[in-house]
C-alpha cells in the first residue's frame, strides 16, 4: 500500500492546487520529441480539474541551465504541448516567483491552468532553499508531488516546499512507487534483470540488491566493460568505471556464492561489438570473448585468430554481441517478471556503413524478447522498462512503447526505489494515517 496520502485523500473543491510535474521532455530545435512525461501527467491534472480545483499551478524543470534564462530550456513550448493534450488553453509566465508569476496566478479565473518557468533558471531550487520554497507554496492551498523523475532529489520544489503548504501525491506518483514495489517486492518468477548504463558507482546498490532477489541478472552496456576489467581482460579504449573495479570483483565474488547455492545466474556478455569509435561509418566486428564459439565457427576448420578473441588496443567495446543478445533473450522470454534498466549499447548512434543501428542491435534484441514476438500474448511476462536512456530508446522504436508492461517516467528515482532507498521528495508526503 502507498504509505503517503495522496489527491483521493484530501479535499480540492475551492482549493489553489500547485503540481510539481516532470516536464522535462527532450526538445529539438524548440518541438518535444517526446512527450511521454507530459501525457504521465494528464490523469492527476484531469482528476484536479474534475474535483472543482479552483486554479491548477504547474511547476517543472527543464534540463540543465545554469541558473539564468535560457531560451532553449524555457516551458513555453510545453504549455504549448499540454494545451493540445489537454483540449483546453493552458497559460504560461516567465518566471517561477515574484511579481510576475504572483500576479499571473492571482488572475487565473475558477478552474484555469498555469505553466510557471523553469523553475532552474532560479538558482535556490536546486539548493533546496527555504525562502524560494515558501514563494511558491505562497501561491497556492495544497502542493501535489507527481513529478517522480525528481522525489529522489531534495530540492526546494521536492522536499523544502513540504514545510510551507499541505503536500500530497499524484496518480503518476502513487502508480510509479506501487508498481515498481510490488514488481521488486513480490514478482512473478522466474525475475530476470538486465542492468546497463555506464558507471557502476551508480548502480552498485542496484545489481547488489538484485544478486539477493533475482533469479538472472545480466549486465550490459558500458557497466560490463568494468566487469571485464575485474576479469583481467582487455578492453580497448572501451568507457569503463575503473575507480570501481575493486567493487565489481566483490560483486562477482557474491554472484558465485549465491550460485554455488542455489540456482541464480549472472551473466557478462561473451562477446561484443567493437569498432575504432563510435562514429555512424564506423566498421564494426564481434569479437568473441570467453567460449570462442562464434570465432570457431567462423575460422572453421582452421583455427581462430587471436584477434578474434581479443579486443585491440585501438577498439572499444559499443554494443553486446548477437550470442549475448540471444543468451539474454532467452532468459528474458521464459521469465515471470523482467526489469530493464540501461541500454546495451550507444543505442542512439545510427550507422551508414552497413547495420543500420551499428551499436543498438543488442538492446532490440532484448526489447522484443521482453514483449513477445508480437505483444498480444495475454499471458506474457511483467516487463518493466526503467531509466532515461532506456525509456529513450524504446520511444525510439515503432509500436514497441505500447507492448511493454510499464514505462517508468524516472531515471535516478527508479533506480534507488528499485534499490530499497528512500525517497525524500515522497518521504517528506504527509502520510496516510497523519
Amino acid at each position: 500500500m502507498f504509505p503517503k496520502k495522496t489527491i483521493h485523500d484530501v479535499e480540492i473543491s475551492g482549493k489553489a492546487v500547485m503540481v510539481r510535474v516532470d516536464f522535462n521532455v527532450p526538445l529539438v530545435d524548440g518541438i518535444i520529441a517526446n512527450d511521454y512525461r507530459i501525457r504521465q501527467s494528464l490523469p492527476t491534472i484531469e482528476h484536479l480539474r474534475g474535483k472543482g480545483a479552483s486554479k491548477i499551478i504547474l511547476i517543472s524543470h527543464l534540463g540543465r541551465p545554469k541558473n539564468q534564462f535560457d531560451q532553449k530550456l524555457s516551458l513555453a513550448p510545453v504549455a504549448t504541448k499540454l494545451s493540445d493534450l489537454l483540449h483546453l488553453p493552458v497559460k504560461f509566465v516567465g518566471d517561477c516567483v515574484g511579481k510576475e508569476a504572483k500576479e499571473a496566478v492571482a488572475n487565473l479565473r475558477s478552474g484555469e491552468i498555469i505553466l510557471l518557468e523553469n523553475l532552474r533558471f532560479n538558482s535556490s531550487e536546486l539548493a533546496n532553499d527555504d525562502h524560494f520554497a515558501k514563494q511558491l507554496a505562497n501561491m497556492a492551498d495544497l502542493f501535489v508531488q507527481d513529478g517522480f523523475g525528481v522525489v529522489h532529489r531534495k530540492q526546494a520544489s521536492t522536499e523544502a516546499i513540504t514545510k510551507f503548504i499541505p503536500s500530497v501525491a499524484g496518480l503518476l506518483v502513487q502508480k510509479e512507487v506501487n508498481t515498481i514495489n510490488r514488481s521488486i517486492e513480490s514478482p512473478e518468477k522466474p525475475l530476470v534483470v538486465v542492468i546497463g548504463g555506464a558507471k557502476i558507482s551508480d548502480k552498485i546498490d542496484l545489481i547488489s540488491h538484485f544478486i539477493t532477489r533475482a533469479d538472472y541478472v545480466a549486465v550490459v552496456g558500458a557497466i560490463a566493460n568494468t566487469f571485464l576489467l575485474a576479469k583481467n581482460i582487455p578492453i580497448g579504449h572501451s568507457l569503463a568505471d575503473e575507480a570501481s573495479v575493486k567493487v565489481a570483483k566483490d560483486i562477482l565474488e557474491a554472484a558465485a556464492e549465491r550460485t554455488h547455492k542455489e540456482h541464480f545466474t549472472f551473466y557478462l556478455p561473451h562477446d561484443v561489438v567493437v569498432a575504432k569509435s563510435e562514429a555512424p561509418n564506423s566498421a564494426t566486428r564481434v569479437v568473441d570473448l570467453f567460449q570462442h564459439s562464434w570465432s570457431d565457427i567462423t575460422a572453421y576448420p582452421r583455427q581462430p585468430e587471436v584477434k578474434a578473441y581479443t579486443i585491440q588496443a585501438d577498439e572499444a567495446v559499443f554494443d553486446i554481441g548477437p550470442m549475448s543478445a540471444a543468451a539474454i533473450a532467452g532468459a528474458l522470454k521464459l521469465a515471470g517478471t523482467s526489469i530493464w534498466n540501461g541500454t546495451s549499447g550507444m543505442a542512439e548512434v545510427k550507422g551508414i556503413n552497413g547495420a543500420a543501428d551499428p551499436f543498438g542491435h543488442g538492446s532490440k534484441v532484448l526489447a522484443e524478447a521482453m514483449v513477445g514476438a508480437n505483444g498480444n500474448d495475454k499471458n506474457k511476462p511483467f516487463s518493466l522498462v526503467g531509466g532515461g536512456d532506456t525509456t529513450s530508446f524504446v520511444m525510439s522504436q515503432e509500436s514497441l512503447a505500447e507492448r511493454f508492461s510499464y514505462i517508468s517516467t524516472g531515471g535516478g528515482a527508479t533506480l534507488e526505489l528499485m534499490a530499497g532507498k528512500k525517497l525524500p521528495g515522497i518521504e517528506a508526503l504527509l502520510d496516510k494515517k497523519g
